[in-house]
């Protein structure tokens, strides 16, 4: 029932109230609502909505008839007057539009409304207000006296609309960033990971080397629980339904043992780190990651919420590689180079491999169709001598190229007549391949030698070489005497 202001006491009441209390007159308004009834008017809402100068007009016939302390003091008035003087300061802007509902619900009978609103004091703070309005008993036709309470809920809604705009914040990174982000539920990995220590395992690598399938299990029991748009384009997805229905494609193959050394992490109290990682999108391809993993705050206890970032190495990966590619291949030939023939041979004595035997070619002539024919022929010719010692090589052998027209076979374990085989395999090749070019033929010079007991690699290759100058002599004096 809406309280009666009739007597004195029921007056000191209303003045010493610690809430806003406004005492209005909506008379007018009503009279208002009547006319636009009158002229066919029925959905109040949609009418104001239209055109908020007609909240105005309607806000302008409420009459204020009195207001406690409590009011004045909230909207910094000295008194009534001065309120009243500057109520187009208090009720603006947003107060418009929250006040179509309280229109609203008395337009339909309501006796009684709530709403939230904007109001302003008049030294121009902003006030948000839960403002309640009840039609006092014996005024419900003409709504001349309404009862109004207005709450300061301003420290609320402030906290409200900042933590809102923090949550649309967090989603905005979360969404938009360029790295791939997912969510995930951990809670389950970590209650299996307790009930071992409850059994009293103490070493987990100790463990599943043991029981390799504990680690299938725990991969098993993540729960995604959402993804950005960077995952979904990293990953080749359409959307996040089908990626999910689809994470064995993606984390499979090596994914187990990173996975392992992760739960390991875990296990020693390691709730953020990174590793690289290697998984695959759903068209097949690779992704090699860095994967930095953690927990997130308020979550230490259960694991309920992880952060995974995943940031895209592959074409680093490949560009490293490539390079490495580089430095111990010949570009032009894709023969291992001098740098990786020289290791070959340091880690042989090293390892003090034997018998080592060694093939040294030299390429003929090559100065002269250089000078001749240009290098663009010259350069043909080194990579058909390319193709014919990488196929009379094999997998057991090492070929490379380690001088202008200088190449060399290497043979660990090879015996003399692993050499002898070599060298008559190069030369059936090599005229096999002439057959192809025979406007331009190939010519090679080449010896061979293989190692004695404590006979130094190089030592073996000096012999090898000498072997090979021998014949480029007597291919010389051949020609010289044709």
């Amino acid at each position: 029932m809406p309280p009666r202001l009739t007597s004195a006491g029921d007056e000191d009441v209303f003045d010493l109230a610690p809430v806003s209390m406004w005492l209005e007159d909506y008379s007018a308004v009503a009279r208002q609502f009547d006319e636009w009834r009158a002229d066919g008017i029925t959905d109040l809402r949609a009418y104001l909505t239209e055109d908020l100068s007609r909240v105005a007009d309607c806000s302008r016939l409420i009459r204020v008839l009195r207001v406690n302390r409590r009011t004045l003091d909230l909207f910094e008035a000295r008194d009534l007057a001065h309120l009243e003087a500057n109520l187009d300061k208090v009720f603006r802007d947003d107060m418009l539009e929250t006040h179509v509902g309280e229109l609203v619900q008395l337009w339909d009978g309501q006796q009684q409304f709530d709403s939230l609103a904007v109001n302003y004091t008049l030294g121009g703070r902003r006030l948000d207000i839960r403002l309640r309005g009840a039609v006092l008993p014996g005024h419900e036709a003409t709504l001349a006296r309404v009862l109004l309470t207005a709450e300061d809920v301003t420290d609320r809604e402030t906290a409200r609309r900042e933590a809102e705009a923090s949550r649309l914040y967090a989603e905005g990174v979360f969404a938009y960033s360029p790295v791939s982000l997912w969510v995930e539920d951990f809670s389950r990995i970590r209650e299996m990971l307790e009930d071992l220590r409850l059994r009293g395992i103490q070493d987990l690598r100790v463990f599943t080397d043991v029981h390799g399938e504990f680690v299938r299990q725990c991969m098993g029991e993540i729960r995604v629980l959402d993804v950005n748009e960077a995952t979904l384009q990293m990953f080749c997805a359409p959307d996040r339904d089908t990626l999910c229905s689809r994470l064995g494609e993606v984390f499979r193959d090596d994914m187990e043992v990173h996975f392992r050394e992760q739960l390991i992490e875990l296990w020693q109290g390691h709730l953020h780190h990174s590793r690289e990682v290697v998984n695959y999108a759903l068209d097949g391809s690779e992704r090699v990651v860095i994967m930095h993993f953690a927990v997130l705050p308020g979550h230490e206890r259960d694991w309920r919420q992880v952060l995974i970032s995943l940031t895209d190495i592959t074409a680093r990966k490949k560009a490293e590689a490539y390079l490495a590619y580089l430095g111990r291949h010949d570009v032009l030939t894709g023969l291992n180079n001098r740098a990786h023939y020289i290791d070959l041979i340091n880690r042989l004595d090293r390892q003090q491999i034997s018998p080592v035997s060694a093939v040294m070619i030299d390429l003929n002539g090559l100065k002269a169709v250089n000078d001749e024919l240009g290098h663009d022929a010259g350069d043909a010719l080194l990579r058909r001598t390319g193709e014919v010692l990488k196929e009379a090589a094999g997998d057991e052998a090492h070929v490379a190229r380690i001088g202008g027209d200088e190449f060399a076979i290497v043979i660990p374990r090879g015996a003399a007549v692993e050499a002898e085989a070599m060298v008559d395999n190069v030369l059936r090749l090599l005229d096999i391949n002439n057959r192809y070019y025979s406007t331009l033929p190939l010519s090679i010079a080449i010896g061979a030698a293989t190692g004695t007991d404590g006979e130094p690699v190089e030592a073996t290759i000096r012999r090898a070489d000498q072997a090979m100058y021998a014949h480029k002599r007597k291919y010389y004096a051949e020609r010289a005497g044709g």
